[in-house]
């Protein structure tokens, strides 16, 4: 059987008896960071016999083979990442997937989420959302992904580096607007658990000083009148088939439908350009 271990994701005693029990009766487990792991079973107080390898990003795709052997052997592995539910944004899908194509059951020892969490002490709609994790790092790659997401009617969800939580939440006033209301949630349920709210003008003004530790940006769903972004693309498209030049064309549509200007010029541009290279 293979088991997905939901670790805390900073206060110790978050971890359920549930995750203890499998820590200590497991067969082998494979953890994102064995170091961190044995720290985390010192804190709890756990002791294990089973057999403990490194499972991360570097690796995961060589040693899945080697773990779905494991597994049809008979053994009980444990997948154990360094905070929160593996597979999320963290190694373990492609484990998942083999162990299934394989006739391995697949369960889970659920636990804290910086997901769910996040959501919860946003203040924002929670009823419906969206889990998009890391952006690209490349400035011009998460423009356009953010541009995508500026018509996203959902509160969305992103992990971030702290390093780069300031350049991140200013390219977020330029895809979704300046007054789109956010959270900063970092360090959740550490010693120095911090949740800032307010429009993201005012959150990317905070984090241009400095931002540490482990950071969750939830950011609310567009606005009825905003949601449309593929509309105002096509139109500015159209507009521009006509004759028009792009930007003039962004700042009509823009102007009439609510759609924020940087996102709606990123989105008719990228639209443009498929239809010019249509068959």
């Amino acid at each position: 059987m293979l088991v997905l271990a939901g670790t805390p994701i900073g206060h110790a005693e978050d971890a359920s008896p549930r995750l203890r029990a499998e820590l200590a009766g497991a067969d082998v487990i494979a953890a994102e960071d064995t170091r961190r792991l044995r720290a985390l079973l010192q804190r709890m107080g756990v002791t294990t016999s089973a057999r403990v390898v490194s499972y991360f990003e570097g690796n995961e795709a060589a040693r899945t083979e080697e773990l779905v052997a494991t597994l049809l052997d008979g053994a009980r592995v444990v997948v154990a990442t360094d905070a929160g539910m593996p597979s999320v944004s963290d190694p373990g899908y492609r484990l998942v997937a083999a162990a299934v194509a394989a006739g391995v059951t697949v369960t889970s020892a659920p636990g804290p989420s910086a997901v769910l969490t996040a959501l919860a002490l946003s203040a924002l709609p929670v009823d419906r959302f969206c889990f998009e994790g890391f952006l690209s790092r490349k400035a011009g790659e998460r423009s356009r992904q953010l541009a995508r997401l500026a018509g996203e009617p959902r509160t969305m969800v992103f992990f971030e580096a702290p390093h780069r939580t300031a350049e991140t939440l200013a390219a977020m006033v330029e895809a979704f607007g300046p007054q789109r209301a956010g959270a900063v949630c970092r360090e959740l349920t550490k010693t120095y658990e911090q949740v800032v709210r307010g429009p993201l003008s005012e959150l990317a003004a905070w984090a241009a000083e400095e931002v540490r530790g482990e950071v969750t940006l939830v950011v609310s769903g567009a606005a009825e009148q905003v949601a449309d972004l593929e509309g105002a693309a096509a139109e500015v498209a159209t507009l521009v088939a006509a004759g028009a030049r792009l930007k003039p064309a962004v700042a009509e549509v823009a102007e009439r439908s609510g759609v924020p200007r940087n996102a709606l010029y990123a989105a008719a541009l990228e639209l443009t350009r498929q239809r010019k290279t249509a068959p």
